[in-house]
């Protein structure tokens, strides 16, 4: 060993060995007999590091290969798919759980903060609720939104089905489930139930046969969790 090689550090020879890469000016040496209109080819190696890579993929594939076609009880993707998707239905069923309010349409929750009550009002004007309810909810060609008789039920659920599914057959209500989310839905009715008992300019007399009392659904709305 010269004393050049010997300042060469451990790195530097760490590299070298990985790239068999050959010192400037030593082309000669490896210079090949080909000779194409003055072009000349060297004869490099492979580097080492390429070689152990390539390698390393023929030992994985060979590994897969015996697994996939030769050891289909322990390793199959057909299983581990089945696999897979159980384990997601059970994921989403227990997110379901923890999070009723999300997906059960029987619990629903009305909303009582100020930001979904404005987002259900500008809703009801904008989904032009106001044409058969008046901006007041009073009543015009539907019933009245603010009074205790209802025809379907004046609980939030029954107004988020109503919104959801449309009134009765021939009435004009229309189904929105298909035109505005499930939050949307759920913010409308919330903004239905916070103008029950509120004193609209020409109400309009009172229509259906179910009582629902207003000071009930106060009294349940603020006991209810508030939803926000």
């Amino acid at each position: 060993m010269n004393k050049n090689s010997e300042k060469i550090s451990g790195w530097k020879r760490f590299m070298k060995s990985m790239t068999k890469a050959h010192e400037l000016g030593t082309e000669e040496d490896i210079m090949l007999d080909h000779d194409y209109d003055g072009i000349k080819e060297l004869d490099n190696v492979l580097p080492p590091w390429w070689l152990y890579g390539f390698y390393i993929t023929i030992a994985i594939s060979i590994y897969y290969i015996v697994q996939v076609f030769y050891n289909p009880e322990e390793y199959s993707q057909a299983k581990e798919f089945v696999a897979e998707v159980e384990q997601g239905k059970a994921e989403v069923e227990a997110y379901k759980l923890a999070n009723p309010q999300l997906f059960d349409d029987a619990n629903i929750v009305a909303y009582t903060d100020e930001e979904n009550i404005a987002k259900g009002k500008e809703l009801f004007t904008s989904k032009t609720c106001f044409a058969c309810h008046l901006n007041d909810l009073g009543g015009s060609i539907g019933p009245n939104l603010t009074d205790n008789t209802w025809i379907l039920g004046g609980d939030v659920v029954s107004l988020y089905n109503v919104i959801s599914k449309g009134g009765r057959p021939g009435k004009g209500m229309i189904a929105w489930e298909s035109t505005i989310s499930r939050e949307e839905r759920i913010q409308l009715a919330s903004y239905i139930i916070s103008m029950q008992g509120s004193q609209p300019a020409t109400p309009k007399a009172a229509e259906g046969d179910i009582i629902w009392p207003v000071a009930d659904v106060v009294e349940a709305i603020e006991e209810a969790p508030s939803k926000e």
